[in-house]
C-alpha cells in the first residue's frame, strides 16, 4: 500500500468508528455528545498515528500481500493492535472523563472488544475489495 492509501485506509476506519463512539459513548458514560465528540476525535488522531505505524511494521515483517492473510493472522494482528492502543487510551480517558483507573479500564476493555471485532471485519472487507479493484484496474 502506498502512503496515500494507508492514510485513506486509516481515515475511513476512524470515520466509521467515530459515528459509533460518539453515540454509544455518550449513552454509556453519560457525557454529552459534544464531549464524546472531542474525546473521540482526539482518540482517533492518536489511533490513526498508531495504526499507520503498526500496519507499516506488520507489512514490513510479513509482506505486503494482505489478501492472503488468514483468520488466525488477522486475529493476532487485531490483538496486537488493540493491546498497544490501550497504552494510549487509558491515561487519556481517565483524564478526559475524570474517571478512575478501574472504571476506565473496564470501559476500555469493552471498547477494545468492539474494535477487535470491527478491525478484523473492516480489514478483511477492505483487503478483499482492494484486491478486486486492483484486479479490475489491471485487466482494463
Amino acid at each position: 500500500m502506498s502512503t496515500l492509501e494507508r492514510i485513506f485506509h486509516s481515515v475511513l476506519f476512524e470515520a466509521i468508528a467515530l459515528l459509533f463512539m460518539v453515540f454509544v459513548g455518550s449513552l454509556i458514560t453519560g457525557a454529552s455528545q459534544g464531549t464524546m465528540l472531542w474525546i473521540s476525535v482526539t482518540l482517533s488522531l492518536f489511533i490513526m498515528v498508531w495504526n499507520y505505524g503498526y500496519n507499516l511494521a506488520v507489512d514490513k515483517a510479513f509482506g505486503e500481500d494482505r489478501s492472503k492473510r488468514d483468520l488466525k493472522f488477522r486475529i493476532l494482528h487485531g490483538l496486537g493492535f488493540e493491546g498497544g492502543a490501550v497504552f494510549l487510551t487509558v491515561p487519556f480517558l481517565m483524564w478526559a472523563l475524570d474517571m478512575g483507573f478501574w472504571k476506565v479500564l473496564v470501559m476500555d476493555i469493552g471498547i477494545m472488544i468492539f474494535f477487535l471485532i470491527y478491525a478484523i471485519i473492516y480489514n478483511w472487507v477492505y483487503d478483499n475489495v482492494r484486491a478486486r479493484v486492483t484486479m479490475r484496474s489491471v485487466s482494463v
